[in-house]
């Protein structure tokens, strides 16, 4: 009982520290935005391990470190300069790996329709490709690698949950590829974001970053919940 009404309180309080963040993202208020984003996927990743208590299903702790390492990618994003961002990106990182490992259980290859999911892996792969050679010029070199290797990282963990959906065949695992999706949507931003030499390409930035972010998450943790 106590965990169904943890279940609760979390995820309402994921949403309203989402709802005041998403607010200050679309004002652009820095310092404001920066007080509220150590909390957000704390209370999505409470929020997780108390509705598995609740349904008395096992804890995936391979999925409660990808948004663990997302929690602190997100607080090594807050400072500025290459270094935090550096840091931050790593973290991130690690969450893709762990997202890809949270999704392998779950994935029977004789059951992926492989004539989808290889034109998908070229989609993804060449949106990553194309984002990093759309910004070289306004990128410092160091980081173009490193750049196009987490889109990658980003595009394998996408792939996954749709080898899983493939594979299910459920509404949960739907909502998990959709969360994927969002995700991958919300970094390419990011990088625009930050490098394109015409930064207003993007209507409201961190606002479009956070919200296709936020929502990313979220669905990908209620998609493995409910599959």
């Amino acid at each position: 009982m106590i965990f169904t009404v943890l279940k609760y309180v979390f995820i309402a309080l994921f949403a309203a520290f989402s709802a005041v963040h998403l607010y200050h993202s679309w004002k652009d208020d820095a310092p404001k935005r920066a007080k509220t984003k150590p909390f957000l996927l704390i209370f999505l990743l409470l929020f997780y391990l108390a509705a598995s208590l609740s349904a008395r299903t096992a804890v995936s702790w391979v999925l409660a470190g990808a948004l663990l390492m997302s929690w602190l990618g997100d607080v090594l994003l807050i400072p500025k300069g290459n270094k935090w961002f550096v840091f931050g990106g790593i973290a991130f990182l690690a969450s893709h790996i762990l997202f890809v490992l949270a999704y392998v259980p779950s994935v029977d290859f004789r059951a992926v329709i492989w004539y989808i999911w290889a034109p998908a892996l070229v989609v993804y792969y060449g949106i990553s490709v194309a984002v990093t050679l759309s910004l070289r010029k306004t990128t410092p070199k160091p980081m173009l690698v490193p750049m196009v290797l987490y889109l990658f990282a980003n595009s394998t963990m996408n792939l996954f949950a749709l080898a899983r959906l493939m594979t299910l065949k459920t509404p949960g695992s739907a909502i998990a590829y959709a969360g994927a999706i969002l995700f991958f949507i919300s970094d390419c931003t990011l990088y625009l974001v930050r490098y394109h030499k015409n930064r207003e390409l993007i209507f409201k930035k961190h606002f479009t970053v956070m919200l296709t972010y936020l929502l990313g998450e979220a669905l990908i943790t209620v998609g493995i919940l409910l599959a």
